[in-house]
């Protein structure tokens, strides 16, 4: 597998690729050595400037282009993406970290969002109310204008195009800003929609200064609306921002997903499920779980099977055959989550796996953090309370499913919850009373193109994906004939 970093780096503006020419600019490194990959141009306020009237100018002609052109461009985007998923992957596991396949994986998912929302392009349905005979009442929904977009690291492919497919199947216009730690990903996905016949107005990519980007951007007139995926606190500095302008949000935030065990699940294959999913891309996912709650009498069991399962991955880069878990996608995931380590122990948790920085086949460099396992971890540490984004499992026992709720809306998070039980009459129970906005039962999977994606509480409002995504970039209208 060559190891060659071979994205074409630059700002997106008004249909130009644009090089770094005189900007400063930010190194782009490989997590699974800490070295650099190449200089990122960074965008000038004059940058900025273009890009807010360009996506004005963009606007003006998509939301006027026919639906069944904008679907059509949807379509050969997804086209391209499987066509070119295996150099998507490749440079996403050479920037972010996340194994081949994951990465792999996260292209083909992105494909699927895009056929979706091509479908939702030719959906775009308003309704006709009932009024005396010669009159007419029309009630429209019409894209809310130009779109200003922030994507977090961890899922460098989908999150671009987790924001930019439905704003094009609305007809709007849309300046996205990925992370400029995986910019390569975001650069080879807009040549995929401009490659499609997008035109080059419509989209916008720019990297930059994050305060300075939001500040010019949220400030302008121009944009309509926020959509933010991130942290919480980032979240609520860039909805005062956006409230100046009164413009429309969708906040997809950070999450602390709990995991109610109860003991008449199928154990092991729960255990099989779980590890797996905890630990994917490194633990670096809104929706991982992290907070698993156990029921007494299996208590010991799972946690047993829980860490003999984890210390049995293989560590290492991901581009490597046979890796389970890559690197953190920055040096300063390791040493964050080396804390909440720390901390959870100094209260009293028990160290059943991992709980140090490195790996098989870590190198000298890069940036890992074994795969780590705390039981009877009390409520007072920090990481029972704060996001540890990082490959860490928390184990509680509880004793009546009344607990289990109790401690599952504890937090002021809200994203994602998962149960396992065989107990139907329970499931209902727990769907009804877990405050989260995506619930799981006795599976993992919370992510489909046809499904809404967002939380409730701190974890931000609005939905991505799903009829409710392309809603989200909607303004209804009434229309009144007499």
């Amino acid at each position: 597998m060559a190891t060659t970093y071979d994205a074409k780096l630059g700002l997106y503006i008004g249909g130009e690729w644009l090089g770094t020419g005189g900007r400063d600019t930010h190194d782009v490194l490989n997590p699974a050595t800490g070295a650099g990959h190449a200089a990122l141009p960074l965008a000038t306020a004059d940058d900025l400037d273009a890009a807010l009237e360009a996506t004005q100018r963009g606007f003006v002609l998509w939301r006027g282009t026919a639906p069944e052109k904008r679907a059509a461009v949807l379509q050969k985007t997804a086209q391209l993406i499987r066509e070119r998923a295996d150099h998507l992957a490749r440079i996403a596991t050479l920037e972010q970290g996340k194994i081949l396949a994951e990465a792999k994986g996260e292209a083909l998912f992105a494909a699927a969002l895009l056929d979706f929302h091509a479908g939702e392009a030719l959906r775009i349905y308003g309704r006709v109310l009932p009024r005396p005979a010669g009159t007419r009442s029309l009630v429209l929904h019409q894209p809310v204008g130009p779109v200003a977009a922030f994507c977090a690291w961890n899922f460098p492919i989908m999150n671009v195009v987790r924001k930019i497919a439905p704003a094009i199947a609305a007809g709007c216009s849309i300046i996205i800003k990925p992370s400029e730690e995986t910019a390569g990903s975001a650069v080879e996905v807009l040549r995929c929609f401009q490659d499609a016949g997008l035109p080059g107005d419509v989209a916008q990519c720019v990297f930059g200064v994050p305060d300075m980007v939001s500040r010019q951007l949220l400030a302008s007139p121009i944009t309509r609306k926020l959509s933010f995926t991130g942290s919480v606190p980032v979240g609520k500095h860039l909805m005062k921002l956006a409230a100046d302008t009164m413009m429309k949000t969708t906040m997809e935030l950070g999450g602390h997903g709990p995991v109610l065990v109860f003991d008449d699940c199928d154990l092991d294959k729960t255990l099989d499920t779980l590890v797996a999913h905890k630990f994917r891309n490194a633990g670096q996912v809104c929706i991982a779980p992290t907070r698993f709650h156990v029921q007494e009498g299996i208590y010991d069991a799972f946690a047993a099977g829980f860490a003999e399962r984890t210390r049995a991955l293989k560590i290492g880069d991901g581009l490597d055959s046979g890796t389970q878990m890559g690197p953190m996608a920055n040096p300063r995931r390791p040493e964050a989550i080396g804390e909440l380590v720390e901390d959870a122990r100094r209260h009293g948790a028990k160290l059943l796996a991992g709980g140090e920085r490195g790996g098989e086949a870590g190198g000298e460099g890069g940036f890992f953090f074994q795969p780590t396992v705390l039981a009877d971890v009390p409520l007072d540490a920090r990481a029972m309370n704060d996001e540890p984004f990082g490959p860490i499992a928390l184990l509680r026992p509880f004793a009546t499913v009344d607990d289990a709720i109790e401690q599952a809306n504890r937090l002021p998070f809200g994203l994602a919850a998962y149960c396992f039980t065989e107990n139907g009459r329970r499931q209902n129970l727990l769907g009804d009373a877990i405050e989260a906005g995506m619930i799981a039962i006795n599976n993992v999977r919370l992510s489909w193109p046809d499904s809404p994606f967002g939380g409730v509480k701190d974890s931000g409002h609005g939905s991505e994906d799903g009829p409710e995504g392309v809603m989200a970039h909607l303004v209804t209208k009434t229309v009144h004939m007499m």
